[in-house]
């Protein structure tokens, strides 16, 4: 191997610079999606309401089913039902219901690991559910997700290599194409990889200094 065979690399920058950016896009906007959806399953789910036996069918299905199943049957299964979407949006639907599935799991662990005893006080002094959850519950509770949440990030940057199957040109499916036009598997997957490593260990450092300002109680 000869390193002047990196030129490739060098010649395809700009294309591997906006791959990165649909890569960021696709995970921050499915994360926030999934975090929505998490946070309210979640703490639903840590009370008695008629819609728990929904949520739990919910959680189920999509942390018991691949990823890339519920990529197919968003983008190319749902159409025959009559809901189409662009393939962007059926990325972001899908990795947003997968990663919410197992948010909800933390959210809802995060709650239940507070003392109940909190909580029956908050509502002895009068406040209601919703402010106890507000102001007695979410504060301690997000100490505790935090590290986990994060965690989640970073697997759903490394799982949106996936959504590559509905044809949107992010990290993987730039490596793909450019390796079908130069067949440089080993220059063009190298830095692939060094890329999703590059983010991920962004994400770990950030994550490391957010416990680190939980711990000293900078933050809620």
């Amino acid at each position: 191997m000869k390193w002047d065979q990196f030129i490739i690399i060098w010649q395809n920058a700009p294309d591997f610079i906006a791959a990165t950016g649909m890569t960021l896009s696709v995970t921050v906007i499915s994360f926030l999606l999934a975090l929505v959806i998490g946070a309210g399953t979640g703490v639903a789910r840590t009370g008695r309401n008629i819609f728990n036996p929904i949520f739990q069918v919910y959680v189920e299905i999509f942390r018991g089913t691949p990823l890339l199943i519920q990529l197919f049957f968003i983008y190319y299964g749902l159409p025959e039902a009559g809901i189409a979407m662009p393939a962007f949006t059926a990325a972001v639907t899908g990795l947003g219901l997968n990663g919410g599935a197992y948010i909800s799991e933390i959210i809802r662990a995060a709650v239940l690991a507070i003392d109940p005893g909190q909580q029956e006080a908050a509502l002895a002094l009068g406040l209601t559910r919703l402010q106890t959850l507000r102001y007695v519950i979410f504060p301690q509770a997000v100490r505790i997700a935090v590290p986990p949440l994060m965690n989640t990030f970073s697997s759903m940057l490394k799982e949106s290599s996936l959504v590559s199957v509905l044809a949107i040109c992010e990290i993987s499916r730039l490596g793909q194409l450019i390796y079908t036009r130069t067949f440089r598997a080993f220059e063009v997957y190298l830095v692939v990889g060094a890329i999703y490593f590059c983010l991920t260990f962004l994400v770990s450092r950030i994550s490391r200094r957010l416990e680190r300002r939980l711990r000293l109680g900078w933050f809620v």
